[in-house]
């Protein structure tokens, strides 16, 4: 087994793991928003630390198959990368979405980190995060055939 199709079953591996914890994640994050005080908890410090780890590891294995990857080589030299759909989904609009979702989630951890209570500006924050972690999320390649 070569050296790319290990990294690619361990980011196939974590992914399934990263969708366990986005919708912990989600729920805590709910809950906190829509209970009565508003208090950030245990549970939502946890899976918001959790998730934002995951982000950057399936973060780290996704830009070292894409620094080895041999699609993404024939791509270029074919000159293609942009003009595929698959192509310019792959190894553009996957990266960098995942990217600011990282982002987002190292901003959402410090903000519920050190504040006791959270704001409409975090939640929001954390939705769009994993608005597009939902958005580059390979659906078909993870559970299709």
């Amino acid at each position: 087994m070569d050296f790319y199709k290990i990294l690619l079953n361990a980011h196939k591996g974590f992914g399934y793991l990263e969708l366990l914890l986005v919708a912990l994640f989600i729920i805590a994050l709910l809950a906190t928003m829509f209970g009565f005080s508003g208090k950030v908890n245990k549970f939502l410090k946890k899976t918001t630390l959790f998730t934002m780890i995951f982000f950057h590891v399936q973060f780290l294995l996704g830009i070292i198959m894409l620094l080895v990857s041999p699609g993404v080589k024939a791509a270029m030299s074919a000159g293609t990368l942009m003009s595929d759909s698959y192509s310019r989904f792959q190894y553009v609009e996957h990266p960098f979405s995942m990217l600011i979702a990282a982002v987002l989630m190292t901003i959402v951890n410090k903000k519920v980190k050190s504040n006791d209570t959270i704001s409409l500006g975090v939640v929001i924050m954390g939705l769009i995060a994993v608005g597009l972690f939902a958005f580059a999320f390979p659906w078909t390649r993870v559970f299709g055939a």
